[in-house]
């Protein structure tokens, strides 16, 4: 006798329901979803007893009539997709005809439907997956599913259920999601009796995402489209960095229109904000990314909340790009806001194309070829090194000739990076910045407090800046686009130091020498595990050689991958900034810092240090007023 046998049908869609139905907002979901594909614009969402005593869906769509009630009940019974080749272009949210049957056998479910030619509508009954009865009923154009005592059937899994505030979380996250897809449908969500939520169709996307974050402040726009062609297309709203956020703000990700969670696509939004970012703050906002059905896998999860790429490489290299061009426009609003003469860009810094640190030479040249590659708008990145900057490279000044104030050779003139060198070393340990010829930051200097915090009037507004975290953004932008240029500057030591390494120190010294001699440093071994530093950065300020050289080694890993090795290179170049830039303590006179404020108003990126500290702070003369209750 076979052991082998078919399950009963009932049976089936229980097993089918413990992976569709994990909790009350899955049922949600999936009504949300078919209200969606129906073509409903408006649709209410009523709640009881944290979504097991009853779960309500109600909107105005298209409807169905008797057999389409029926049908609906049947396992894949669907009007979504009806050949082989339809999975590879799903448009609808819903597709497999596996959810009305799941939630029904493990509920007592009714389902009152009409068309809008019909007179009357359908009302259907179930009791746990069975039909008890059918029957004409009088009602309004499109559909009334009811779920009454959901799991009542499997009263173990009610167990496995959270607290009601927990499920009333998770029912609302659905609803909020799902509103900013469908920006023309009102949802109205009612729990217990009581209106909890309603976001109008009248309203923006960008009201109905700021009420949906409780948030109050400007977004940052993100918008990469190419109309008329296959490429993806992006768009969303995320909160700037330099605004504060509640505890529980996070990106919400769109694909096509459905809610999904996908560990790469959120990881491309927080790459993006990379150097922006403090460590434990999470970027907060939406993205929606449309693209070409075929090139997107919906079907690779029970409750479809999970997607695959055909492109995932260029699916993140897309949104890592897109978000570092709204963080520049980003930055040119903030511009103008602080800085009210806007100064003119610096000579040598325009570049027409952002090389990133992430990827090597022949990676970038695949990325040019690649039908999705995005080109963004100008870095703060050099041009490329003169004669006279390859010559500075090739033969170093000694240290002697740095402290006793040498003049420099008269067949060239020494690249800004080494003048500033060489004033910083003449002048003691306090740095002292370039002199250009003209001030236009447009701020009027107040003073400085606590030799670190400057004070400035922008119009009627106080802002305060952290000279560290400033001069700190604007020497990494400056050694980030050296490194990618191979133009380090770097000083010859007069007595070179021997440095003892480690076994892990030697092994990183072998896998990243190239990058080592990019960034500055001559290092040649010296016999077993001794090394002997030979030149520096000539950023690298009064720092010890030695103490550079191993705070350098301590930010490379052990391994060598190519997907964190742009990422650890930039925590390298941040790190050897944060050791030249001016440090707390540091008395400046006014011309150091009309200089480094003009540098500020200069520059494309200055609002974040390299590890996401904010460089400056507004405050208004309102908020003044309400600190002595002068309003």
């Amino acid at each position: 006798m076979s052991k082998i046998r078919v399950l009963p049908e009932q049976l089936a869609n229980r097993i089918a329901a413990g992976e569709v139905v994990e909790r009350p907002a899955s049922v949600v979901k999936e009504l949300i979803e078919n209200s969606l594909d129906a073509g409903a614009d408006r649709i209410e969402v009523e709640i009881e007893g944290g979504g097991t005593r009853l779960i309500r869906v109600i909107d105005n769509g298209e409807g169905m009539d008797e057999d389409d009630v029926l049908l609906c009940l049947e396992r894949h019974g669907t009007s979504k997709i009806s050949a082989d080749q339809d999975l590879d272009a799903i448009n609808s949210l819903g597709f497999r005809g596996e959810a009305i049957p799941s939630i029904a056998s493990v509920s007592r479910m009714s389902i009152t439907s009409r068309q809008q030619a019909a007179e009357l509508g359908t009302t259907a009954i179930l009791n746990y997956g069975k039909l008890t009865k059918i029957h004409e009923t009088g009602c309004s154009r499109g559909t009334i599913m009811e779920i009454r005592n959901l799991f009542g059937n499997t009263p173990a899994r009610r167990k496995f259920l959270r607290t009601q505030r927990t499920e009333l979380g998770h029912i609302e996250e659905v609803i909020k999601s799902y509103s900013l897809a469908a920006t023309n449908v009102s949802f109205i969500l009612r729990i217990d009796g009581r209106e909890t939520l309603h976001l109008d169709s009248n309203h923006s996307l960008t009201h109905r995402l700021a009420s949906i974050m409780n948030y109050s402040g400007s977004f940052m726009e993100i918008n990469h489209s190419e109309p008329g062609t296959s490429l993806p297309q992006l768009r969303g709203y995320l909160v700037p960095p330099d605004q504060p956020t509640q505890g529980s703000a996070r990106v919400r990700i769109l694909v096509n229109g459905r809610s999904v969670k996908d560990r790469m696509l959120t990881h491309g939004v927080a790459e993006g904000l990379r150097g922006f970012l403090m460590k434990g703050k999470n970027p907060a906002g939406l993205i929606h990314l449309q693209l070409s059905p075929a090139e997107v896998d919906v079907n690779v999860h029970p409750t479809k909340q999970e997607v695959r790429f055909r492109r995932s490489r260029d699916i993140h290299q897309l949104i890592v790009q897109a978000i570092q061009q709204a963080i520049q426009q980003y930055q040119q609003t903030l511009k103008k806001s602080f800085f009210s003469a806007a100064a003119p860009a610096p000579s040598g810094t325009v570049s027409s194309k952002h090389e990133q640190l992430s990827l090597p030479a022949e990676k970038r040249e695949h990325q040019k070829s690649s039908a999705w590659h995005v080109e963004p708008t100008t870095q703060p990145i050099l041009s490329s090194p003169t004669p006279v900057e390859r010559d500075q490279r090739q033969k170093p000044r000694s240290a002697a000739a740095v402290v006793a104030q040498a003049a420099p050779p008269t067949t060239a003139e020494p690249p800004p990076a080494a003048k500033e060198v060489t004033a910083s070393k003449a002048s003691g340990p306090r740095p002292v910045f370039d002199d250009p010829a003209s001030r236009n930051h447009g701020l009027q200097v107040i003073g400085q407090f606590n030799n670190l915090y400057i004070f400035c009037r922008s119009g009627s507004d106080l802002v305060v800046i952290d000279q560290h975290a400033a001069h700190e953004r604007l020497l990494f932008e400056e050694l980030k686009g050296q490194f990618l240029r191979n133009a380090i500057v770097r000083q010859t030591l007069l007595f070179p130091e021997t440095v003892e390494l480690s076994v892990g120190d030697i092994q990183k010294v072998e896998l990243y020498g190239d990058d080592i001699d990019k960034m500055g440093f001559t290092i040649r071994e010296f016999g077993g595990s001794s090394y002997v530093i030979s030149a520096v950065p000539a950023l690298g300020g009064h720092s010890s050689p030695t103490e550079l050289f191993l705070d350098l080694l301590e930010q490379f890993e052990s391994s060598n991958s190519p997907s964190r090795k742009g990422s650890m290179l930039e925590d390298v170049l941040a790190s050897m900034a944060c050791k030249a830039a001016v440090k707390a303590g540091d008395a400046l006179a006014q011309e150091e810092i009309d200089a480094l404020l003009d540098k500020m108003a200069r520059a494309d990126l200055f609002s974040h240090c390299p590890h996401g500290r904010p460089v400056l702070k507004t405050f208004s003369e309102g908020d003044i007023k309400k600190w002595f209750h002068r309003t």
